[in-house]
This record gives structure tokens, C-alpha cells and sequence, in this order.
């Protein structure tokens, strides 16, 4: 990449939630963008960790064991193999960073599994 990224005019080309684009990828590691609203589902990614940034509005992520709630401009990482559950109240935009190939929904699968590496 040689030019810089947009944040604003990336999360304008898309409507659809609990489905991730890329924007940037860094070594074996995708930047990706998502609007989430409403609850998603229990998983985990047994291989990584997995780095949420609220850029916009508030997510609570559940843990087996307590909630976390991040506000626009606060960060999490989930320790790989940790289950949790995101949940936005109202729709909120957060960048993920994990690495190339990771399925958003690990091994639970379903009907909210987005196709993998879809670029914006």
C-alpha cells in the first residue's frame, strides 16, 4: 500500500454487520473493519489472539467469567482460545486485528460465518 487508508470512507462502501472487510494487512496480519449491532455468537480462535478497537459507539464483549465494555477509542485483545461473545446495544464500529485467514465465528461456524479476506 503507498496510499493512505480512509477510515470513514471504508466503513461508507459497507452496511452489513458481524461481517469483517480488510483494509491493510502487515506481515501475516489483516486490519479489518466491521459494524456490529445486537448480540453475535459464543466462539473462540484457538490459534490466536484477537485485538478489538471500538472506533465508533460501545461494545460489551462477554467473557466466561465477566463483561467488558469498550467505548470508542479503548481496545481489547481476547487471549487465544478464550471464548467470548461480542454484543453491541446500538451499531458500532470497531477495527479487528488478527491473522490472515482467521474465520470470525472460530470453530461454532453458522449462519453469521463471513467469507474470509473480502477487501474494501
Amino acid at each position: 500500500m503507498t496510499q493512505p487508508i480512509n477510515l470513514a470512507e471504508k466503513f461508507a462502501a459497507f452496511s452489513d454487520v458481524y461481517s469483517p472487510k480488510v483494509v491493510a494487512e502487515m506481515n501475516d496480519y489483516q486490519f479489518k473493519l466491521a459494524k456490529l449491532e445486537g448480540e453475535f455468537i459464543w466462539h473462540s480462535h484457538d490459534d490466536t489472539d484477537e485485538t478489538f478497537i471500538v472506533l465508533d459507539g460501545q461494545l460489551d464483549i462477554q467473557l466466561p467469567d465477566r463483561t467488558v465494555s469498550l467505548k470508542a477509542g479503548e481496545l481489547f485483545v481476547i487471549p487465544k482460545g478464550m471464548q467470548h461473545k461480542p454484543v453491541a446495544h446500538s451499531l458500532c464500529q470497531v477495527m479487528l486485528i488478527e491473522p490472515k485467514g482467521v474465520v470470525n465465528t472460530g470453530k461454532a461456524g453458522g449462519e453469521l460465518t463471513a467469507k474470509d479476506d473480502v477487501w474494501i
